[in-house]
């Protein structure tokens, strides 16, 4: 038994245009193990929803190799979709019929019953507003539902392309809670999103594409590891002098609550020189470290578009 859930090699995709050929992914190999939530990020037009798209037999790969739970994709997938799960678009829901009534329609499709609608209600944080109308649902309680409705099966892989796309802060800290609870619970999850903090947050490992190919990979701490941002947390007794003396020397300041924080490239050591020089003295002294954020943008640096 492979302990890989989703694993790509050289995996390619090519189009035709009338510009000549646009290569969309190019020579990806990903890894995705057994459990947690996995972050696939990417700049826009990066190959994220492409190479989703090849997973679940809805594109055709030009090259490369793909397997589901060991299994070679697509000639295989028969086999595994019945433990995979996805929304990659905006399922299809009857408006005019409850949240209730539209998931029990489709259990019954899958040859489930009414324990299991009852299940997903639950686990998607529905209850209470099952019996309202579809047409009514916020767009948070849409893509509830949407999760609601590809966990009917009771998938070992669940694999969420956007989202939280076009969702307001409070929804999405409820589909953030959804996603990590499915991932404690021993689903698979493979989540492609642009909100870079909510990743952070929720997700056990990333992998991050660029033009089509994988530029890193692995659990969200090894990724980030010990780079630093380029900025230094500072201390001291008078924040307004200090950043006054600091700005009249050039340098980029950020006032918070208790600190500074300074953009530098240089040794941080001529900071405290430069406010000693003025009367005022550090009483801390630390470099920022970088997010998953920060990290992103340096390496897509070269990548256009922005972080979808």
């Amino acid at each position: 038994m492979t302990d890989l859930v989703i694993e790509t090699t050289d995996l390619r995709k090519e189009y035709r245009s009338r510009r000549g050929r646009l290569v969309a992914v190019k020579g990806l190999s990903l890894h995705v193990p057994v459990g947690g939530v996995h972050g696939f990020l990417g700049p826009n037009g990066s190959g994220k929803t492409t190479t989703i798209r090849m997973l679940l037999g809805l594109a055709r790969a030009s090259g490369g190799e793909m397997r589901l739970f060991g299994k070679e994709v697509p000639r295989l997938l028969p086999e595994v979709m019945g433990r995979t799960g996805a929304i990659v678009e905006q399922p299809k829901f009857m408006p005019g019929f409850t949240g209730r009534r539209n998931l029990s329609l489709l259990a019954t499709t899958l040859g489930q019953d009414g324990r299991k609608v009852d299940e997903v209600i639950e686990t998607v944080g529905l209850k209470g507003r099952d019996k309202d109308r579809y047409r009514g649902y916020s767009l948070g309680m849409k893509q509830r539902l949407a999760i609601a409705g590809a966990l009917l099966k009771s998938p070992e892989l669940l694999i969420l392309d956007e989202p939280t796309n076009g969702l307001d802060p409070a929804a999405i800290r409820e589909i953030r809670e959804t996603i990590r609870g499915l991932g404690e619970s021993g689903v698979t999850v493979l989540l492609s999103s642009h909100i870079l903090a909510e990743v952070q947050q929720v997700c056990d490992a990333v992998s991050i594409i660029g033009h089509g190919a994988l530029l890193a990979s692995g659990p969200v701490r090894d990724v980030i590891g010990t780079r630093v941002s380029g900025a230094v947390r500072l201390g001291l007794a008078d924040l307004a002098a200090g950043a006054a003396a600091l700005e009249a020397a050039g340098y980029d300041v950020r006032r918070a609550l208790d600190h500074l924080v300074v953009e530098t490239t240089a040794d941080p050591a001529a900071l405290t020189e430069l406010l000693a020089g003025t009367g005022l003295y550090v009483n801390e002294l630390t470099p920022v470290r970088a997010d998953l954020e920060t990290v992103f943008l340096e390496l897509t640096a070269d990548d256009a578009g922005g972080p979808l």
